[in-house]
């Protein structure tokens, strides 16, 4: 069964496999009918709408699917290679390879992945919005000076798409320190800490929202279980 606040390319994507523009093309071609009538882009379905696509019934088979994955470095967190580098797909067992990520682990960082074929739980996890908490342990090329760590947690720095700004604190360990934050922009712990002329050897995310990497090793993954 399906929600009835589903839209047509949602559930669509869901139970074909397929993206959701993907989906808004064979709607727009006229390929989808609700209840024996073409469907129109932004159509909605309720749990007892019949919906066809090429004449053929679309059936409410598919289930929602989160897991963990401890990203490994150096792998995309994309369907697609970037040049000669991996992506996690490579890692991922393929009856899991219809999740897509949430939210993004650059290249060189590691660490705690989710992924999903739910919409409504990627929403909820990435939309600034919602403030997910994120925790990472990150290694620099040299201790980070008291007045640039009280510049970061206390007021921010300026970057060219707005000012960042979020906890960071030291940890044990050379050069070591925790980053607690709520946002998630491209790149944005390297950016800020580059824009005060350091650079990170690691970076490794512990926590996304409710959930933790626990005892994950590289390259494992299991069934979201909040801890």
């Amino acid at each position: 069964m399906h929600s009835s606040e589903d839209r047509l390319n949602k559930y669509l994507a869901l139970q074909l496999g397929i993206s959701r523009r993907e989906a808004d093309d064979l709607i727009a071609d006229g390929k989808v009918k609700i209840n024996g009538e073409v469907a129109q882009l932004g159509s909605r379905v309720s749990s007892d709408s019949k919906v066809t696509v090429r004449d053929k019934a679309v059936t409410s088979c598919r289930k929602l699917e989160t897991i963990l994955f401890h990203k490994p470095v150096g792998y995309v967190s994309s369907r697609k290679a970037q040049g000669d580098n991996p992506t996690i797909y490579d890692v991922i067992p393929k009856e899991y390879h219809h999740l897509k990520p949430v939210g993004r682990l650059d290249k060189d960082s590691s660490g705690l992945l989710l992924l999903s074929n739910d919409g409504n739980f990627s929403h909820q996890m990435t939309h600034p919005s919602f403030r997910k908490t994120k925790v990472y342990e990150v290694k620099l090329d040299k201790p980070l000076q008291p007045l640039h760590q009280q510049m970061i947690s206390d007021h921010g720095i300026m970057l060219e798409d707005g000012k960042s700004q979020f906890l960071i604190s030291r940890m044990d360990g050379d050069s070591m320190y925790e980053v607690t934050m709520t946002e998630g922009r491209n790149r944005q712990i390297r950016r800020t800490l580059a824009a005060l002329g350091y650079q990170i050897v690691t970076l490794h995310r512990t926590k996304f929202g409710q959930y933790n990497i626990g005892k994950l090793k590289v390259g494992e993954y299991s069934n979201t279980e909040a801890s």
